[in-house]
């Protein structure tokens, strides 16, 4: 009999406890390609992070940040890597980015043609059966890591992955190669999924995805989060508090004066018309305030997969103040023109459009969500209240459009808090830190 193939053991143990599987002639049969785990440990123990400064003189670093997502794209975490290799180059570090778009993609395909159904064979000799998601993702795995072995990692001094998933592809190059690898998770993925109901509850789905988070975590020399809300539930999964630093997100915005165009108050919502967003809220708030309509105008700056459904809400809500916008690349110059950014967020991180409101000097109204309140203080740099909430969106966005002075405070605020602690030069300097730290500390 052919020797049944799965690329990934360590996820075995997890897969048979939810199957019910006991251990059986197949498991010694499944190829492990991860070598020298206790060389691994050794060197982990070398380069564990400390509190100290980095010590004098700063070395020249080759750095490789990871992504499994395409890259360059329209969204937040394109950005924050296209901030934080700009920043490293600028400190003279040299900085390459890894994405799956870069790879051949006829090459791509004959990977796919031999390894999905070797996958499909092992999950149904062994478990009687498998889930498209989970084919997808091991084949989506196997594949970079086989594109990753024509890249020289061996020349990079650190590794820098922005998801889970690259944190475990190199992980697995790591045992061998002993580099500082700092993992950044830009969302809680299982969570997220199953929250949202993109993943079941309870299902083969989390118990996988939840597996190949604590391996990330369990890969990596150091995590670098974008805020304190990442604490709690990376812990859960095997962080310890010593290997994680909170660095907020800090970007390089352009700000444009503010100006006039109407003696209308100009209201912005840029995000993503996604599920998590909250647009349906703003939506159903405007609809309470048809009395004060005519002095408004809302901009809805994004696309997605809902906005079909939204713009039917807004047709059949009767707001004929609201304009969707689609995708824009003149973000400062419509914030520049905004009195009130408003993103109603049911679900969030520590999302980039905030943090360019700030820059702006747009008077923010927002939500409790994930790491917002960090940076926007209530009634100090901006306005907070309860995802989900309605009510208390009503009444705080209908108090801002009444009173001016109070969006100028804000606004200034926001500005003045920006300019100091949510720039580029901010965020790549302590990230910087960690890095030479890490080199500094153990041998590379």
């Amino acid at each position: 009999m052919k020797e049944l193939f799965f690329p990934y053991p360590y996820l075995i143990s997890a897969l048979d406890k939810y199957y019910g599987v006991k251990s059986n002639p197949i498991t010694a049969k499944i190829k492990d390609e991860g070598k020298g785990s206790e060389r691994k440990k050794e060197h982990k123990k070398k380069l564990k992070t400390t509190k100290r400064k980095s010590k004098p003189g700063r070395k020249k670093l080759s750095i490789l940040i990871a992504t499994f997502w395409d890259y360059p794209h329209t969204g937040g975490l394109s950005n924050y890597i296209t901030t934080l290799r700009e920043g490293l180059r600028s400190l003279g570090h040299k900085v390459d980015v890894i994405a799956p778009n870069q790879f051949s993609k006829m090459d791509v395909e004959k990977l796919r043609e031999v390894i999905a159904p070797e996958l499909k064979t092992f999950f149904k000799h062994r478990y009687g059966a498998y889930t498209s998601k989970i084919i997808q993702s091991c084949r989506l795995l196997y594949i970079y890591e086989q594109m990753m072995k024509s890249v020289k990692l061996e020349n990079y001094d650190i590794f820098h992955a922005q998801d889970l998933f690259t944190a475990n592809i190199l992980g697995r190059f790591n045992e061998d190669l002993g580099k500082p690898l700092l993992f950044t998770p830009h969302g809680m993925f299982t969570f997220s999924r199953v929250k949202f109901n993109r993943i079941e509850k309870g299902s083969v789905e989390e118990v996988y995805y939840k597996e190949i988070e604590k391996k990330a975590i369990e890969y990596a020399t150091h995590m670098v989060i974008l805020s304190d809300s990442f604490r709690d539930p990376m812990s859960s999964l095997g962080a310890k508090s010593a290997n994680l630093t909170t660095i907020n997100t800090g970007i390089d915005f352009k700000t444009i004066d503010r100006g006039r165009t109407s003696g209308k108050v100009v209201i912005s919502c840029i995000a993503r018309l996604g599920p998590r967003k909250g647009h349906s809220d703003l939506f159903n708030v405007l609809s309470r305030m048809k009395g004060i309509s005519h002095q408004t105008e809302v901009l809805i700056v994004g696309d997605g997969e809902m906005r079909e459904v939204l713009e039917a809400q807004v047709k059949s809500l009767r707001l004929s103040n609201v304009r969707f916008l689609g995708k824009r690349d003149d973000i400062p110059s419509i914030l520049s023109k905004t009195d009130i950014f408003v993103l109603p967020t049911i679900n969030d991180n520590l999302p980039i459009s905030v943090i360019e409101a700030m820059h702006s000097g747009t008077a923010i109204l927002t939500t409790d969500c994930g790491g917002i309140t960090e940076i926007v203080h209530h009634n100090e740099t901006g306005i907070i209240v309860e995802p989900g909430n309605v009510n208390q969106l009503t009444t705080q966005l209908k108090h801002l459009i009444e009173n001016e002075s109070l969006r100028k405070k804000l606004g200034g605020n926001a500005y003045h808090y920006a300019k100091s602690h949510l720039t580029r030069e901010a965020m790549v300097g302590k990230i910087e830190v960690i890095y030479q730290n890490l080199i500094a500390s153990g041998e590379v």
